[in-house]
């Protein structure tokens, strides 16, 4: 089945506090689910703080994703810039918090509109947002996995109908 061709790729920014937990697990998840789907997409992730600028991903959530056949190993933490808001179609807030971060940086209603939360734009059960593992143990790391598993293969189903709607 051939790769689906955007004529404007999709370009996806996960963005969370450190960019180590919750973000790059949302980008590997959504990357290997837009693979499985042939969706070109180009996916990324920030956080808005600069905490652990230049670190990999959380250990627990390299293990985590490791054994779902997923690897983030090699991601480097980032801080969101305000030119993520022209690099970027999409971008999806982890929580409300970094919501209001990233919205609070936005010039206009244009780079405003572009910004979501993950699971009020795609609901899923008693979520209201992604929560955030890092003071946790591997198992809040494994619902955070079902989470974002569930919420990106609605995106993965949403940019494809679009695309199609397209054509």
């Amino acid at each position: 089945m051939p790769i689906i061709n955007l004529y404007h790729m999709k370009k996806v920014l996960m963005v969370c506090l450190g960019n180590i937990c919750r973000s790059p697990m949302a980008e590997g998840v959504f990357r290997q689910l837009a693979a499985v789907a042939h969706l070109d997409v180009f996916v990324d992730s920030a956080g808005t703080s600069n905490y652990h600028n230049g670190e990999h991903p959380d250990k627990r959530a390299i293990a985590c994703l490791k054994q779902k056949g997923i690897d983030i190993e090699n991601l480097n933490s980032r801080q969101f810039i305000i030119e993520d808001f022209d690099n970027f179609d999409l971008i999806y807030a982890m929580d409300r918090l970094n919501y209001r971060y990233v919205t609070d940086m936005a010039k206009n209603e244009d780079q405003s509109q572009k910004v979501k939360v993950l699971v009020e734009e795609f609901p899923h059960g008693n979520y209201e947002e992604v929560p955030d593992p890092y003071f946790k143990g591997a198992q809040e790391f494994e619902e955070v996995y079902d989470l974002l598993h569930s919420t990106c293969q609605m995106l993965v189903t949403k940019l494809k109908s679009e695309f199609r709607l397209l054509n």
